[in-house]
C-alpha cells in the first residue's frame, strides 16, 4: 500500500477517530487506527468494540491496501511532520514508512485482517435533525446520566420517537432530565438507549448550526452520520426507569423566577460547600421572595431574590450541584419552579410548553433558621 495526502487533513482525521480507540485492550489491533487506501479515498477507523468512529479523506493512491497503526504513535508523528504532504508506504511485511519533507519514520504495523469488523446497521427508517438541536438536547440531559448504577441502561440517554416528537430522557436516581423537540419522521414509533460515552462524541462532532445529523437504528446498534464522520455504537439494553410516573400532575406552590438571578444566587451561597464539607442549599419560597442559604463548618451564607410565587410557603433543601447543573443547560430568561412541599421533588420547566423538564429529589434539612 502506498498513498500521499495532506498532512494536516490526515492529522485532524486521525485525532478524531482516535477517540474511538481504547487506551488498553486485550486485542492489540483495536489499540490502532485501521487505514485503508482504495481508489482516491483513505478510510480511517477507530473501534473499541462498543463505539466506532470512521471517516474518509482524499488521497493520491499509488497502491491500494490496508494496515493498522498504533493510534497514539501515529497521531503524535502526524502532528510534528514538517511538510504539507505526507506519504505512507507499507511493504508486504507490514513495515510502514512515513515520509514528509526530510522527516522519515518507520513503524511496525498490524495486519489489517486482525482488525475486528464493524457491525452494520440495517432496518428502520433513518431520520435527520439539525446538529445544533441534537447537540443542545444532549447537553441538557447528559448531566443527569448515572455514573454508577446497578442497571447499565441508566448510563445512557433514552430516545423516544413518536408522533413527530423526539424526546431524550436521563436519570441517575437523584434527578431526571427530559428534553422534547418536534421532528419530521414518517417511520414507526421507537425507543432506544444510547450510551453517554457515545453521545459525548456526537456533541464534539456536531458543530454546525445548519447541517443535519442522520440516525439509523438497528436492533442492537445505532449509526450517527455527522458531516464526513460516522459513529456506530452498541445500544444499551434493559428496563429504563418509568419516568412518567415520577412527574407530579399538580403542584401546591409555583414560582416564576429569572434564571440568571437564581443561578447566580445558588452559586454564591454554594461557595462554603466543598467536596469534603457537604451541606444542602436551603431555599424558602414565600411572599414573592426566594431566600437561599447555606451553612457549613466554614460559616454561613444568606441571599434572597425576587420571584412571582403562588401557593403555599415551602422550605426545601437541595444538593447545590444538582440544582446548578440543570440551570446552566437552558438558554431562557425565566423558568417555572413547581413544588409539593419539602420532601417531594422539585420540577423546573419553561414558562410555556414542555421543551425541557428537570426533576430534582430534595435533601432533608436540619432545623436551623434561615437568615434574612
Amino acid at each position: 500500500m502506498k498513498f500521499t495526502c495532506n498532512t494536516s487533513v490526515l492529522a485532524e482525521a486521525c485525532n478524531i477517530v482516535q477517540r474511538g480507540v481504547p487506551q488498553k485492550s486485550t486485542i492489540p489491533a483495536t489499540e490502532g487506527i485501521y487505514i485503508q487506501a482504495k481508489n482516491s479515498r483513505l478510510n480511517l477507523t477507530g473501534y473499541d468494540l462498543e463505539v466506532g468512529i470512521t471517516t474518509s479523506i482524499d488521497c493520491s493512491t499509488e497502491t491500494e491496501g490496508s494496515i493498522v497503526l498504533n493510534a497514539r504513535l501515529l497521531c503524535d508523528i502526524l502532528r510534528r511532520l514538517p511538510a504539507a504532504a505526507v506519504t505512507i508506504n507499507v511493504d508486504s511485511h507490514n513495515l510502514c514508512k512515513i515520509t514528509s519533507g526530510e522527516a522519515e519514520f518507520s513503524l511496525v504495523g498490524i495486519p489489517a485482517n486482525d482488525y475486528p469488523e464493524l457491525p452494520t446497521v440495517s432496518g428502520g427508517l433513518p431520520f435527520a435533525i439539525k446538529q445544533n438541536i441534537l447537540r443542545d438536547m444532549i447537553k441538557q440531559t447528559i448531566f443527569a446520566v448515572a455514573v454508577q448504577d446497578i442497571k447499565p441502561v441508566h448510563k445512557g440517554i433514552k430516545f423516544e420517537v413518536e408522533n413527530n416528537n423526539l424526546r431524550l430522557i436521563s436519570c441517575d436516581g437523584f434527578r431526571l432530565a427530559i428534553r422534547n423537540e418536534t421532528i419530521e419522521y414518517a417511520g414507526d414509533d421507537m425507543t432506544f438507549v444510547v450510551p453517554a460515552k457515545t453521545l459525548s462524541e456526537v456533541v464534539k462532532l456536531a458543530d454546525s448550526d445548519d447541517d443535519n445529523i442522520t440516525f439509523s437504528i438497528g436492533k442492537k446498534f445505532i449509526l450517527f452520520e455527522i458531516g464526513n464522520y460516522r459513529i456506530i455504537s452498541r445500544l444499551l439494553e434493559g428496563e429504563f426507569f418509568n419516568y412518567k410516573n415520577a412527574i407530579p400532575a399538580q403542584s401546591t406552590t409555583k414560582a416564576r423566577v429569572n434564571l440568571k438571578l437564581i443561578l447566580d444566587s445558588v452559586e454564591r451561597t454554594s461557595l462554603l460547600i466543598t467536596s469534603k464539607i457537604k451541606s444542602p442549599i436551603r431555599c424558602v419560597f414565600d411572599e414573592n421572595t426566594i431566600k437561599i442559604s447555606s451553612a457549613t463548618a466554614l460559616g454561613a451564607a444568606n441571599d434572597k431574590i425576587p420571584a412571582s410565587i403562588e401557593g403555599k410557603r415551602v422550605e426545601i433543601g437541595f444538593n447545590n450541584t444538582y440544582l446548578t447543573d440543570c440551570l446552566k443547560t437552558v438558554d431562557v430568561d425565566e423558568v417555572n419552579i413547581e413544588l409539593n412541599g419539602p420532601i417531594s421533588p422539585i420540577i423546573i420547566k419553561p414558562l410555556e410548553g414542555d421543551s425541557f423538564i428537570f426533576l430534582i429529589i430534595p435533601m432533608r434539612l436540619k432545623n436551623e433558621p434561615v437568615g434574612n
